[in-house]
């Protein structure tokens, strides 16, 4: 049986990464609509409440009002927006992240894709919690670095278009400096902490690929762990998974686009016994595994398919 899958917000950067993950399966069928009908409801509402599954690439606000628009209990729908993250009844898609959470996103009517700063700072931050390295009312910080396609049409072309008016030449900036991004519910809510990390993003002058940094003061946690430690409780939670992975042990440097364009997450542990301090690093794509990829993957489960159909 081949799947209907509705992609509304196709033409968006994160709509159009999925479809061209998706095109070309002959398991999936991708109905579309005519760019003259994207802002018809009636013509929406078809084809939402027609679909097996509804994939939602648009603005928080607009992906909370399609929801409301599917009527067809059989629907099932992914969220790429942040709208439904941290939402009561949403099942969080990121398979790796606890025992179980596989069977939660197969057996998912309403799935909320991760965002790409979250996946790198949970997939850093919640083994060590679980394993009693980090206690989960620790004052995390995490630093990271991403494409300026993670910003969307908006900083696209503010990065792209030299005739906007908006366009910047700068090769890097910090951004969200209220510390009021909207990726940190997720993130102290999946990473099993108390209190929300302070986090400190910033945007480069590259398309997509991201890094995300928490720096931990091993001296300061209760025992004193070791660098092994760390490396050991990362390792024991994602053992024999395909997209997330331990990188080489004697990286020098890191470059945030050395993953772009598969699904796969590298995570390092670097410091200083020493000093008793420690550098957790995660290398990711910001429209793969922190996006588009991270949804076909879903996607794959929801339908029972190998998780790895379609992606690198």
């Amino acid at each position: 049986m081949v799947a209907k899958i509705f992609i509304d917000g196709e033409a968006g950067t994160t709509g159009l990464q999925i479809r061209q993950r998706l095109g070309g399966r002959s398991d999936i069928a991708l109905p579309s609509i005519a760019p003259e009908l994207r802002k018809d409801e009636a013509a929406r509402r078809e084809r939402l409440n027609a679909a097996d599954i509804v994939v939602l690439c648009l603005p928080d606000q607009a992906a909370r009002e399609a929801v409301k628009l599917i009527v067809n209990p059989a629907v099932r729908v992914i969220d790429a927006s942040s709208a439904h993250r941290t939402a009561p009844g949403w099942v969080y898609g990121f398979p790796e992240m606890a025992p179980g959470q596989r069977q939660e996103i197969v057996e998912a009517k309403r799935l909320s894709n991760p965002g790409c700063y979250a996946t790198g700072f949970v997939a850093l931050v919640r083994p060590l919690v679980s394993a009693g390295i980090v206690p989960p009312d620790w004052p995390v910080s995490v630093n990271a670095v991403s494409g300026y396609s993670g910003g969307g049409r908006a900083m696209i072309e503010e990065f792209e278009d030299s005739a906007s008016a908006n366009f910047t030449p700068s090769r890097f900036r910090a951004y969200a400096l209220g510390l009021g991004h909207k990726h940190i519910p997720e993130m102290g809510l999946y990473a099993g902490l108390t209190h929300p990390p302070l986090f400190t993003p910033s945007v480069g002058r590259f398309y997509n690929g991201m890094i995300v940094e928490v720096p931990l003061a091993l001296h300061a946690l209760p025992g004193a762990p070791r660098l092994a430690d760390v490396r050991a409780a990362l390792a024991t939670a994602y053992e024999g998974e395909a997209f997330v992975r331990p990188g080489p042990e004697d990286a020098s440097t890191l470059d945030p686009e050395a993953l772009n364009n598969t699904n796969c997450m590298e995570f390092f542990v670097f410091g200083s016994d020493g000093h008793a301090q420690a550098r957790l690093i995660a290398v990711l794509d910001n429209l793969g595994k922190g996006a588009a990829g991270a949804a076909v993957q879903n996607l794959n489960l929801m339908l029972g398919l190998p998780e790895t159909a379609g992606l690198v």
